[in-house]
């Protein structure tokens, strides 16, 4: 995945214009939704055994963000684009057969996934349509209780986004986007804090949605 980012940012640079001018910057505001799936997720034994049947979740989501930017040669883009608040999943519950004899075990799980930031660059390909690739991160925070006991632990997602949107420039150096993209993150497996026999392991996560953004030029 590393070698597909870097090979977009290099074909992002090689098609800005090869004399940089000063930048301009500026700043906005963007809400978007989507759907996110994640994929395969499973518990294993160390011996890689499954304790649980490997599923697939799927998530509607809407996310608020901030931005900022800097514009080189009204044709080439760097920018960062934070969430400051938390996306929360609902709370999914399990009921399992106990292997030390105490009876049926439920298990509840929710997650929080915060400090979700892009780093990204864009090209425009004519006077209002760019193009967008970007590396995201985000911190996936686990609220759990497991009646055989033990957590797991809070875990990082590393991925890309690639986007598609049209730009409209209005008065006074503001501007407003619609963009269309799609995002996917790398897996992660994580290990039981209280018996390092069990792990869960997530495939990975891909994301397809939309955004609208409002900023303005300073």
């Amino acid at each position: 995945m590393k070698k597909i980012i870097i090979t977009i940012f290099a074909l992002l640079f090689a098609t800005a214009s090869y004399s940089i001018e000063k930048p301009t910057f500026s700043a906005g505001l963007s809400v978007a939704g989507g759907v996110f799936e994640a994929d395969g997720a499973s518990e294993k034994n160390a011996d890689a055994t499954k304790t649980a049947s490997e599923d697939d979740a799927e998530a509607l989501y809407g996310i608020g963000s901030i931005f900022l930017e800097a514009k080189f040669n009204d044709k080439f883009i760097l920018g960062v684009d934070y969430v400051p608040h938390s996306l929360d999943t609902e709370t999914t519950e399990r009921t399992e057969d106990s292997t030390t004899g105490k009876g049926a075990q439920t298990n509840t799980v929710q997650i929080d996934f915060e400090d979700y930031t892009t780093i990204y660059a864009a090209v425009f390909l004519n006077e209002n349509v760019y193009a967008k690739a970007g590396y995201v991160q985000v911190e996936a925070i686990t609220n759990e209780s497991l009646g055989t006991g033990g957590a797991y632990g809070n875990e990082t997602f590393d991925g890309y986004t690639l986007g598609l949107g049209y730009n409209r420039d209005l008065d006074n150096g503001a501007f407003i986007r619609l963009e269309g993209n799609y995002t996917e993150f790398d897996g992660v497996t994580s290990t039981n804090t209280a018996d390092t026999t069990k792990s869960i392991t997530v495939d990975g996560i891909t994301g397809y949605g939309a955004k609208i953004s409002v900023g303005k030029n300073f």
